[in-house]
């Protein structure tokens, strides 16, 4: 190995240039704040970031879903003519931008139809419900809209300029052995934790597509820990009548999701996935070097990223770049995928159907209610918050709601948003395998969440 210098002094500047931008982006993106919420009438722990988006919202929310109609019309219309050969874009990037697979090309057509069936509320009823096709483009979209722009363009303070060596140097240790993952990772798991799960599957994307994560480590984060934020579990937890149990209840989300992060990916179909690299990069070399120390090193690799950043119009053009992504290309899966997913759940009995081969195992662990609790364990698989809305309206059981809110939380992918989020990115998951882990995290959450339930309520 070549030798490295062991002892090293840095400028103020240096250290101003790794330090400045990586505090901010923390602030930005990890730092807990408290918003007042009318719905829930008290006050919500938040992150800026999405406080911002919220106030924005409040104040222009009118005028967003009809600039969300014309992102999605530009989306498909551009797609079309790329498509066909009608224009010939130049630019590498807005080739990429609108040259889309036959999939996506598809999904971006029916999105177009759907939102402008929803925006001027002409269609079938299962298209164009509040529950399905409104619900996306009225209160999912606009949040993302809002969300895409901030994160988008801020996201590079956490990517550029050093943080991610800094922490992922000093926690290799820590992911390696028990989430076999690197220790930049943890950057993106705090973030989905604290903030919102879209931005941990935008960091991930993001990650990989710059050649950090393999194709089983992209993989694995963007399913594993891109949970739903403090916020919203509250808000699950209210729609079944039991705020007053929040404590117990998020302890027991952290413990199970501790447990499937743990386990899911040492099974198939994430145990199968190749340490491959986009673009056939090279493995990501952690090791530290003979005599340094985890925080000299992580110290070192992250001063000399923030040195070879290349200014702040460099920045800028990438933040643009990566809104524009997520605009373009992450928007038309949301409202094609999400409303296809919550036409199936509202408008169909496939998913009470499916849930009855859980009866049995509700049964075995002494769950009350048991065939109506089976309603509820699939269909968290189209969006996270209907099970909650079955349960708060159909059981009576205190255990069976706490064990029902908690398991939507824990099971993690809902196709109304996150699954649609990695389905539109490059992350390399396709629909199958997210259905194949939806079910493997519901089995073992419904197992392990019954258990800490039991204890956890008899001691509330």
């Amino acid at each position: 190995m070549k030798e490295i210098k062991k002892t090293r002094s840095y400028s103020l500047e240096q250290y101003a240039k790794f330090l400045i931008p990586s505090i901010i982006g923390i602030i930005i993106f990890m730092l807990p704040v408290k918003e007042f919420d009318p719905e829930i009438n008290q006050d919500k722990v938040t992150i800026p970031i999405a406080f911002v988006a919220s106030f924005i919202q409040n104040h222009i929310g009118s005028i967003l879903p009809g600039f969300i109609v014309l992102v999605l019309i530009v989306s498909a219309v551009g797609s079309l003519l790329v498509k066909f050969n009608i224009v010939k874009p130049k630019s590498a990037y807005v080739r990429g931008l609108f040259d889309q697979t036959p999939v996506w090309f598809i999904t971006r057509i029916l999105a177009m139809i759907f939102v402008l069936m929803s925006y001027f509320k002409v269609g079938p009823e299962f298209i164009i419900s509040k529950d399905t096709g409104n619900f996306i483009l009225n209160n999912l979209l606009t949040t993302l809209l809002v969300i895409f722009v901030f994160a988008g363009l801020l996201l590079p303070l956490l990517l550029e300029f050093g943080l991610l060596e800094f922490v992922g140097t000093l926690l290799v240790k820590f992911m390696r052995p028990i989430f076999t993952l690197p220790g930049r990772s943890a950057v993106d798991c705090f973030t989905s934790w604290l903030g919102d799960g879209t931005l941990g599957v935008m960091l991930t994307a993001k990650q990989y597509e710059d050649g950090f994560y393999s194709e089983r480590e992209a993989a694995i984060i963007s399913t594993t820990f891109s949970a739903v934020s403090i916020t919203f579990c509250l808000v699950v937890l209210k729609q079944v009548d039991l705020a007053n149990l929040f404590v117990p209840y998020y302890i027991t989300i952290c413990a199970v999701g501790v447990i499937c992060a743990i386990i899911i990916p040492r099974i198939p179909p994430l145990s199968m996935k190749k340490d491959k690299y986009i673009n056939d990069g090279e493995v990501l070399d952690e090791s530290i070097p003979s005599g340094e120390t985890y925080f000299s090193w992580g110290l070192h690799k992250a001063i000399s990223k923030a040195e070879g950043h290349e200014g702040i119009v460099k920045f800028m053009e990438n933040g643009v770049k990566n809104a524009l992504d997520m605009w373009i290309g992450v928007l038309p899966v949301v409202m094609g995928f999400g409303t296809i997913a919550l036409a199936i759940s509202n408008y169909t009995p496939i998913f009470e159907i499916i849930g009855q081969p859980f009866i049995p195992l509700l049964e075995l662990l002494k769950l009350p209610e048991p065939v109506a609790a089976s309603k509820t364990v699939l269909v968290g698989f189209t969006d996270m918050f209907i099970p909650s809305i079955i349960a708060g309206a159909e059981i009576k059981s205190e255990l069976t709601r706490f064990v029902i809110a908690t398991l939507s939380v824990t099971q993690l992918i809902y196709m109304s948003e996150v699954g649609a989020l990695i389905i539109g990115s490059r992350i390399p998951v396709n629909v199958a395998e997210i259905f194949i882990i939806f079910i493997e995290r519901t089995i073992l959450s419904l197992i392990f969440v019954t258990l800490i339930a039991r204890f956890v309520l008899q001691l509330a």
